[in-house]
């Protein structure tokens, strides 16, 4: 009851006019932020950092609440509409939800994703609301093993399980392998795949390979179209900005499923949301693939609705892991403890006692921050989706302006221009193959983390291969992934026994 009442007297600080203006002016600058390629929620805390020095604290991070949510839901318009996503925590929502825009169904697709924002950001909030110290104890369980476990788990999943050709995904996850080794080895010190260029030490940066694998992939897939006859689909899409009763009945499990998996990785420091979010598209492809009329590839709206609540519910326990033990478990998370410290509070335990009226004021502002993006966005997501009755030839190439402009922005070197224009044709050319991106991407994500805790866990147990599965929780990791390859296995060996027996039943 005392959270309770906390929690209330936190309502009563947001619910003012000053401070609701703050929480409205959050939500629509983040989203603005969030729909730009390479920006993004964290991008927005930064530029907004400045903007705050004349605030008092609790306006300014009622303000970052509204910009953290509205930077993700921002993230995704860009990503469903124009396969764009701003950030890569956008990425696994994108693929449906752009699927679904080609088919005419854009506003239900940004409906669905801005109803998985506020079903998985809610729950998440109540979550650190009650039990922010209990959900921040598990983040101890994990070590160089765990961490280890948790990438490989990752990666056999995504490109094993989620993609049809097994093959066509172990290719695309050793490409990703390859590119994400680029730079200079951090313990060693080994300069790897860098031909001696000094721009190259620090790897290719992730918004280049996003852009390039996405955006332009689908600018050079639009233009070697040309003289193909449009889909007029999209135009004569109904601009409803709500779902459905069956659409609503589909994607209610997807949210609750995506919202499960996201909550435990927001205080696991695995580096942002592109884990769960993946781990939920997976899920809900698997299960889509056991349905009568499977619709992953043709617009599933589960594909949307799982990756977005995972993603906002484990922005939403970031935040918790934040404030109950200060420790940052994303890039927004580690820009807010700079903002901490900029008012001179350090997050953890103490700050409940120290500074309550602020931290109870920011978690009702999550809550009030939601409320305000659902309202403002669900109405909007037909007025989004009318961006795609922009000409084609005027679409694409203020895609590609912008896509450029955003890669730049971000590094100012010339040869990150150049490099995303090369992913950009190895993307085409995997398009054209019929190799899946998702393993690529999950592979640049999660490759470095991969080798770090690898070479952290065999540091530790002197060479010894043993401690890389010693853990209760690694073993059981591996034990599930194990039984997810078998399952995969039994279901490809039946799926070619009936094709055979129907060839055989029809003479051939």
């Amino acid at each position: 009851m005392n959270a309770l009442t906390q929690l209330g007297d936190g309502f009563v600080t947001v619910l003012t006019p000053m401070n609701m203006l703050w929480v409205v002016v959050g939500a629509l600058l983040g989203t603005a932020v969030g729909v730009l390629p390479g920006l993004g929620s964290a991008m927005a805390v930064a530029l907004l950092l400045p903007v705050t020095f004349s605030l008092d604290p609790i306006g300014a991070f009622i303000m970052f609440a509204g910009v953290l949510f509205g930077g993700l839901f921002g993230d995704s318009i860009s990503g469903i509409l124009m396969n764009t996503p701003g950030n890569s925590t956008a990425i696994a929502g994108s693929i449906e939800g752009h699927a679904m825009a080609r088919s005419g169904r854009a506003a239900q697709a940004l409906a669905a994703s801005a109803i998985a924002s506020f079903v998985g950001g809610i729950i998440a909030a109540v979550l650190v609301v009650f039990f922010a110290p209990s959900l921040a104890a598990l983040a101890t369980v994990f070590g160089p093993a765990e961490y280890l476990a948790l990438a490989v788990f990752a990666f056999v999943a995504i490109s094993a399980v989620v993609t049809d050709s097994i093959v066509r995904g172990l290719s695309a996850l050793a490409l990703g392998l390859a590119v994400a080794v680029v730079g200079i080895d951090g313990i060693s010190g080994a300069a790897r795949l860098t031909g001696g260029l000094p721009e190259l030490f620090d790897g290719i940066d992730i918004i280049v390979i996003t852009v390039g694998l996405l955006a332009l992939t689908e600018v050079f897939h639009q233009a070697a179209r040309r003289g193909i006859p449009d889909d007029h689909s999209i135009l004569r899409a109904p601009g409803r900005p709500w779902l459905s009763r069956a659409e609503f009945r589909a994607a209610l499990p997807a949210w609750l499923r995506g919202t499960a998996t996201g909550l435990p990785f927001g205080i696991i420091p695995v580096g942002g949301s592109e884990v769960p979010t993946f781990l939920a598209y997976g899920t809900e492809r698997r299960l889509d693939a056991r349905r009568s009329n499977p619709m992953f590839g043709r617009g599933a709206i589960q594909g949307v609705a799982g990756p977005e609540a995972a993603g906002n519910a484990t922005a939403g326990t970031a935040m918790g892991a934040l404030l109950a033990l200060g420790l940052p478990t994303s890039a927004t998370a580690a820009i807010l403890l700079a903002a901490f410290r900029q008012y001179g509070l350090q997050p953890g335990p103490l700050l409940f006692e120290r500074a309550p009226d602020l931290v109870w004021a920011l978690l009702a502002s999550f809550f009030v921050g939601l409320v305000v993006l659902l309202t403002l966005n669900l109405p909007f997501a037909p007025l989004w989706a009318k961006l795609l009755r922009v000409p084609k030839h005027y679409l694409y190439a203020g895609i590609t302006v912008f896509a450029m402009l955003g890669v730049f922005a971000t590094s100012a070197k010339i040869l990150d221009l150049v490099l995303v224009l090369l992913i950009g044709l190895l993307g085409f050319a995997m398009r054209r193959y019929g190799i899946p991106v998702a393993p690529m991407l999950i592979a640049v994500i999660l490759g470095p983390l991969a080798e770090t805790e690898l070479r952290r866990a065999l540091a530790v147990s002197e060479g010894d291969p043993v401690a890389l599965v010693d853990s209760p929780v690694a073993a059981s990791l591996y034990g599930l992934l194990l039984l997810v390859v078998l399952a995969v296995v039994v279901r490809t060996v039946r799926s070619r026994s009936r094709g055979r027996g129907a060839l055989a039943g029809t003479g051939r």
